[in-house]
C-alpha cells in the first residue's frame, strides 16, 4: 500500500524478516537508544535488539500469530508496526497493536499514522474488530493514537522503568472498535 511517493507500507512474512533482522534490529536499537519506552531499558546492545526480532517476533509471525508491517522510504525500512492476533478463544474479533517505532531521523513525516492506518486494515481483513494498544502516559504517540480515534481506558501508575533510568512510567491503555 502506497502512502506517498516515497512510503510503502508492506507486510514481511518470516522468510523476508528473516533476511531483514539486522535491520529491524537496527531500526529498534536506534529507538531505544532515543528514549523509546518499549520494553527496553539502557544499556541496550544492537545484538540485544537483533536478538529480540529472531526470538520474540519471527516465531509468532512464522507461526501466523504476529503480522509485522514496515515502512519503507526510498529502499530502507524506517518504520515497523506489530499486531498480535494470537488472542485466546474466547477473543477472535480483537487483536493488540505493539512496537509502533519510526526511526528517529524520519519522525513527524506521518510514517506512524500510514503503519497505523495499513495495521487496521490488515486486522479488518483478518476479522478483527476491536485493536488495543499501550503506550507511556504524555508520548508524542498518545496524541497520534487519539486523534486515530482510539479511546483511553485509563491510566495505570507506575507500569513500566523508563529506558534511562530507574523512574516508573504511566501508561495509558487504550482500544478502537473497527
Amino acid at each position: 500500500m502506497a502512502t506517498d511517493t516515497r512510503t510503502t507500507i508492506a507486510a514481511l512474512d518470516a522468510e523476508a524478516m528473516a533476511a531483514h533482522l539486522g535491520t529491524l534490529g537496527g531500526l529498534l536499537y536506534d529507538c531505544v537508544q532515543d528514549g523509546a519506552s518499549i520494553g527496553f531499558v539502557l544499556p541496550f546492545t544492537r545484538d540485544e535488539a537483533e536478538a529480540f526480532w529472531r526470538l520474540k517476533v519471527l516465531p509468532g509471525v512464522g507461526a501466523g500469530g504476529r503480522v509485522v508491517l514496515v515502512a519503507r522510504q526510498d529502499g530502507r525500512i524506517v518504520g515497523t508496526a506489530q499486531l498480535a492476533i494470537d488472542t485466546p478463544a474466547n477473543q477472535p474479533h480483537r487483536a493488540d497493536v505493539s512496537k509502533v517505532l519510526v526511526h528517529p531521523d524520519r519522525r513527524r513525516r506521518g510514517i506512524a499514522r500510514a503503519l497505523m492506518a495499513a495495521l487496521e486494515a490488515r486486522a479488518g481483513t483478518l476479522g478483527r474488530r476491536l485493536l488495543t494498544l499501550d503506550t507511556r502516559t504524555g508520548d508524542a504517540a498518545e496524541p497520534l493514537y487519539r486523534s486515530l480515534g482510539y479511546q483511553v481506558v485509563g491510566v495505570i501508575p507506575g507500569y513500566c522503568r523508563d529506558p534511562f533510568g530507574d523512574r516508573l512510567d504511566s501508561t495509558t491503555i487504550m482500544y478502537k472498535a473497527l
